[in-house]
């Protein structure tokens, strides 16, 4: 029986004046790995910033294993097993990678210990001494999601992190994708590279004007795929 991870209802948002988010209605369970999908512009990024509470203002419900988190700080927040990979990835380029990974403090019990990253991304292993600006792109967005790991957060934001990767980085992240949902993981992406979401995810939210105008399991990919492409034009 599924469990309940994340409930979203009526969210809006807003940053100073401008009004985002439109009433975003979403669930995410234990486990899942789950996907937003839309144009630039649709407010996906916006909604994973809300999650965490790193917008303006927050209005609505958003319930983190059934507890209102909409007035919380994003400390607190982080605190019940919240990891944000923003897709600018923040990498401080004057420490070395290992220094990187060690940085994050632990916002609750059972992260992954240096020895289990390494295993899940021997490229980091074989990069530890180098400094953050050595890395290539796919170095450093593995780095990115490995700081998550060691912090103990059990649901992980991550936005856009196949974003202008070589084919076979973007392949390596898919495995950790799938790694991370075999060790338990809740996963919400924020995807543009529809080919690289759609053999990961559980179900697809399609977002649109801040809101979100379509759900599709996996199992209805195949027969809703024209839907899609229209919403996203691809």
């Amino acid at each position: 029986m599924a469990t309940e991870f994340l409930r979203i209802s009526d969210l809006h948002a807003f940053y100073g004046e401008s009004h985002i988010l439109h009433g975003v209605d979403m669930v995410v369970n234990h486990g899942e790995v789950v996907t937003l999908l839309g144009r630039n512009g649709a407010g996906r990024t916006t909604t994973l910033k809300s999650i965490m509470g790193l917008v303006g203002r927050r209005t609505g419900s958003i319930k983190i294993n059934g507890v209102e988190t909409v007035n919380m700080p994003p400390h607190a927040i982080a605190r019940m097993g919240l990891g944000y990979c923003p897709e600018e990835r923040g990498i401080f380029a004057s420490l070395s990678c290992e220094e990187n990974l060690m940085l994050p403090p632990a916002v609750a019990s059972g992260g992954m210990g240096i020895d289990e990253i390494y295993s899940m991304f021997p490229n980091l292993k074989e990069r530890r001494e180098s400094p953050g600006t050595r890395l290539s792109g796919g170095e450093q967005q593995m780095l990115a999601v490995a700081r998550i790991l060691r912090t103990g957060a059990r649901l992980l934001l991550l936005d856009e992190i196949s974003e202008g990767l070589a084919p076979v980085i973007v392949q390596a992240l898919a495995r950790m994708i799938r790694m991370l949902r075999e060790k338990g993981f809740t996963i919400i992406m924020v995807e543009q590279n529809f080919r690289f979401a759609a053999p990961l995810a559980d179900r697809f939210y399609v977002m649109e004007h801040g809101q979100i105008v379509e759900t599709v399991v996996a199992a209805e990919l195949d027969q809703k795929m024209d839907k899609l492409r229209a919403y996203l034009g691809v």
